[in-house]
């Protein structure tokens, strides 16, 4: 009886490697359109997402649409992505009322793009398992353009034998592709991140402020600082395409970097390991939701060290 029962799970193994072309994809948002429409040029999609436009715009440039959650179950996709805003939502896509663990086949990979608690994560893996579903946690780096132009960081958590069996896929959105260790890890190197780069944002715009009271125009401070020590994204990035150009958006809200914060540092407390700079980060994000709401994208955080300071770092240089 085990003999059979294992080569009916292998007969399913292979069957899924030999489906990969076919995955199944829910969460069409900035980020999960913008992924779904690399996989789109390698792979047949089937998507799915409470906004119907979302789902129409995919649609338009080749994907299947299907009816709910109960359609993505049965689509017969190999792997199933999801990009979602919390690892809440992942788990009621999962196992909420029409949680779709249950009604998946055997052997079917569950590759998570959310940026999520590597707690919950392990969890999920351990409920899902017990359907003879693996989960691959493999959440992203490099904002909606990184992903548009495919040049995007993944992050995996998952066994090896079952990171080489996705990485194909994962491959297909971009080379950058990198397997961090166990289920979970991948989550967490993303949180870790994210408090890394809020850090540094919280530095920068600080420094922006001082500099544009100290006399120095702004486009100067962030040519120099852009390739002095204190170079990164922020100021390679951030300051001239988004802050100082016409203070545009990036796609990324201020709720959704405070939420990264604040389980990136209750990760620190559950690990026992101190996060000073993490820490401030978060409150400063805090405070910002707390003063310009929770719809406003993170580029705005310049506001409140423009307010502090006494300076607009997008008025025009002053005349000599």
């Amino acid at each position: 009886m085990g003999a059979k029962s294992g080569g009916r799970w292998s007969l399913r193994r292979q069957e899924g490697k030999r489906r990969m072309a076919d995955l199944g994809f829910v969460g069409l948002g900035n980020m999960g359109g913008a992924l779904a429409r690399r996989l789109l040029q390698s792979h047949r999609l089937h998507v799915w997402d409470l906004d119907p436009a979302a789902v129409a715009g995919l649609v338009g440039s080749g994907a299947v649409a299907v009816n709910g959650l109960a359609g993505l179950a049965s689509c017969g996709a190999a792997a199933i992505v999801t990009c979602l805003p919390t690892s809440q939502d992942v788990e009621d896509v999962l196992f909420g009322t029409d949680g779709i663990a249950a009604r998946l086949e055997t052997g079917t990979v569950v590759i998570d793009m959310t940026t999520g608690d590597p707690l919950v994560t392990g969890a999920l893996a351990e409920r899902l398992a017990e359907f003879g579903i693996d989960l691959v946690d493999a959440p992203v780096s490099g904002g909606v353009i990184g992903a548009e132009e495919g040049t995007i960081a993944i992050m995996a958590g998952a066994s090896p034998a079952l990171f080489e069996r996705v990485q194909p896929v994962l491959e297909s959105i971009s080379p950058n592709v990198f397997h961090a260790g166990g289920v979970g890890s991948g989550h967490a190197m993303k949180l870790i991140n994210n408090m890394i780069s809020s850090c540094a944002r919280v530095a920068v715009f600080e420094g922006l402020a001082l500099a544009v009271k100290a006399g120095i125009e702004p486009i100067r401070f962030a040519e120099i600082l852009s390739r002095g020590s204190g170079r990164g994204y922020v100021a390679d990035t951030t300051l001239p395409r988004y802050v100082l150009a016409d203070r545009s958006d990036q796609g990324f809200g201020l709720a959704l970097m405070y939420k990264d914060l604040a389980l990136a540092t209750r990760l620190g407390q559950d690990l026992e390991a101190p996060l000073a700079a993490g820490g401030h980060a978060r409150e400063v994000f805090r405070r910002a939701l707390n003063e310009l709401g929770a719809d406003v994208d993170i580029t705005q955080l310049i506001r409140l060290f423009e307010r502090d300071a006494g300076v607009d770092v997008c008025a025009p240089p002053a005349e000599a």
